[in-house]
């Protein structure tokens, strides 16, 4: 595979552009990529970037796919420049500001302790995804039809996605998603269910993803931060790189 650094910015939104149309089996490397869940969940219907494309022929396109549903507009380094100032002056709400980080996890120190009584294994039958679903859906904010969540994720378009399960005695408590469709590792759904939180949990699934994406050949793993996880993240070892910033165009 291409070496990387962490700088090489195009590689990891190419993959969370791959990782997003997966949820609805969209093109992610088009000019205008844009899947659908219906899913109520701004992050799971959407636009990832433009380019080359007049913004209002754009918007025009985008909403003949994804209005009906709730939906959100990605913004990063891989969307035309004044795409943001665009939106902002059709009318869009700014309603998200993610920290894109990444970390070269080839020289990752090992033997980091774990919770004693944490057992990780990766969720794969329905059952198993399901609760996965379950323990993950408050943290991120999905409500609604939880079976559609979890039907959409075993349907999901890209096989090369590895879910991680936190399980304390027989429960499923934290969730990491860890994507491998592209040369770049993409991590994602890092939660942690609130009864079980400041346990290291998180930590604990974050570092065994980034053990798994490294002996599956990967130098680079990338993930959007919330604005608590960013220390976390830079504590394990990762840095922060660029941002991706969501809006909302009124209907």
């Amino acid at each position: 595979m291409t070496t990387y650094s962490i700088h090489d910015l195009e590689p990891q939104l190419a993959a969370n552009r791959r990782y997003w149309c997966g949820w609805a089996g969209a093109q992610p490397d088009t000019d205008l990529p844009t899947y659908r869940t219906d899913i109520p969940h701004p992050l799971l219907n959407g636009v990832l970037r433009v380019r080359g494309r007049q913004l209002d022929e754009a918007i025009t396109e985008a909403r003949k796919h994804l209005t009906g549903s709730t939906w959100g507009w990605w913004v990063g380094a891989d969307s035309d420049e004044g795409t943001a100032e665009g939106l902002l002056a059709r009318g869009a709400t700014q309603i998200a500001d993610m920290p894109v980080m990444a970390m070269d996890v080839t020289g990752m120190a090992e033997g980091q302790a774990s919770p004693a009584d944490l057992r990780i294994q990766v969720a794969a039958t329905p059952a198993e995804v399901r609760e996965y679903v379950e323990t993950y859906a408050g943290p991120l904010g999905i409500s609604g039809d939880l079976g559609l969540v979890a039907d959409r994720e075993l349907a999901f378009a890209y096989p090369e996605v590895v879910r991680l399960a936190g399980i304390v005695d027989g429960r499923t408590v934290g969730t990491c998603t860890l994507s491998l469709g592209t040369d770049i590792g993409a991590l994602y759904c890092v939660a942690t269910h609130p009864d079980y939180r400041r346990r290291g949990i998180a930590t604990a699934l974050t570092l065994e993803a980034l053990r798994v994406a490294r002996g599956a050949g990967r130098q680079i793993v990338t993930l959007q931060a919330s604005s608590d996880g960013e220390p976390v993240y830079r504590q394990i070892g990762f840095d922060t790189v660029t941002r991706y910033r969501l809006y909302q165009l009124p209907e």
